[in-house]
């Protein structure tokens, strides 16, 4: 379940990954040639997740993760939690549930929460044109914050440019400046005019983290340190400097087996890659260490399994905008496509089924959180695996598996 975005491209999905496309739709354990990990220890917990375990470790097989967590928060079936595979490729030691992790897209939902607190606060407005803070975007005064906010913008998505996914290769540790990305973007082909479609561009969101500090005086991750991360008592989260590409022990390393370059069209490697891969001769590239900055306010943020249960309950649930600001946030969610009413976006939030959430995808990791209000079911999933060398994200459908159970679950 990536996130409702134009599948075509890598970059698309794998920074934005909220929604999927329809066949997808809701939402790892090592690969064939590591090392097996130590046995799991004998289910215990709810039914459910007795019935989902050998399911999930069959699809950490499948799409060759090395780690992941899953935690399942449910006051009507039972919490649960598990863990599949090791910190390390072909390593011994088990990943546990505080192992950080880099969140991708989840992040969007930082930035969206702290522009939305502005709006709260009457430092701006939903329909306030972006060439109010932004003369240098095209047809800015006809674009709005709002639809920044719910992608429908029409600019071009930076992330698919030969530029950043040259340098990114060259140079995993380069730290970008924001402005250098939204210049990049801006120079992209506009795809509708403002409000007449849905196009998932993480220029929307570096423009949005840039007129958060313009209007602050502060750097973002002040803001969203002190404005999301500090009241929820996220200890082990974080947003980095632009200049850090460190991730924080205890970690579970991130991997990827595709270059930027060569899955710049698609995330599907060459059927000679996919094979090499399941047999075990083609190792993954640990991209753990590389500096995030290029994903910036769309995607940089560092978090655990633990902290994004308590997150997304907030912010799904409430706790930190106002509450008619709450409200219209979950109202403003919309369909993407309407032959998929289930997957919607709306400010800085996104539907699949009834969970509402964010899934976050950059090289090496994939994550899904989500919570339904209506039934108190809170599902977060990680893997260090991202993307799958078939071209899925390992944590979406692990996430689709166990909104599956659920569903039909009588404990």
């Amino acid at each position: 379940m990536s996130c409702p975005a134009d599948p075509r491209t890598r970059h698309r999905r794998r920074l934005l990954t909220a929604v999927t496309a329809a066949g997808a739709a809701l939402v790892v354990a090592s690969c064939a040639a590591q090392a097996p990990a130590p046995p799991a220890p004998a289910p215990t917990g709810p039914a459910y997740g007795t019935r989902l375990q050998p399911e999930l470790e069959q699809l950490a097989r499948d799409l060759l993760v090395t780690g992941a967590v899953v935690q399942v928060r449910s006051g009507e079936l039972g919490d649960w939690t598990t863990t599949i595979g090791t910190r390390t490729f072909r390593g011994g030691e088990p990943v546990q549930v505080g192992d950080h992790i880099r969140i991708g897209s989840v992040t969007k939902t930082w930035t969206g929460t702290v522009v939305l607190q502005l709006v709260d606060e009457g430092r701006l407005r939903l329909d306030d044109p972006v060439s109010a803070y932004r003369p240098d975007v095209p047809n800015g005064q006809a674009i709005t914050i709002e639809q920044l906010l719910t992608m429908r913008s029409g600019l071009g998505n930076y992330t698919t440019s030969p530029e950043i996914n040259e340098r990114m290769d060259a140079d995993p540790g380069a730290a970008f400046d924001p402005e250098e990305l939204i210049a990049i973007g801006l120079a992209e082909p506009t795809g509708f005019p403002p409000g007449e479609g849905y196009s998932y561009s993480n220029t929307n969101t570096v423009l949005l983290g840039r007129i958060v500090e313009q209007l602050t005086g502060n750097p973002l991750e002040t803001e969203i340190e002190r404005r999301v991360l500090v009241p929820l008592g996220l200890t082990a989260s974080s947003f980095p400097a632009r200049t850090s590409s460190a991730l924080p022990d205890p970690r579970a390393n991130g991997y990827t087996y595709g270059t930027n370059v060569e899955t710049a069209e698609t995330n599907v490697l060459s059927p000679e890659k996919q094979e090499a891969a399941r047999a075990g001769t083609l190792a993954p590239l640990d991209v753990t260490t590389s500096n995030p900055s290029w994903a910036w306010s769309a995607g940089a943020g560092i978090s655990t399994a633990e902290d994004l249960v308590t997150y997304v309950q907030a912010l799904v649930g409430g706790g930190l905008l106002t509450e008619g600001m709450q409200q219209a946030r979950i109202e403003s969610v919309r369909p993407i496509d309407p032959a998929a009413p289930e997957l919607g976006y709306g400010l800085a939030l996104a539907r699949f089924g009834p969970f509402y959430g964010h899934t976050g995808e950059l090289p090496g990791y994939n994550t899904f959180a989500g919570h339904d209000p209506e039934r108190g079911n809170t599902v977060v999933v990680w893997a260090s695996l991202a993307p799958s060398p078939d071209g899925r994200a390992p944590a979406v459908e692990m996430a689709r598996a166990i909104i599956g159970e659920l569903s039909g679950s009588g404990g």
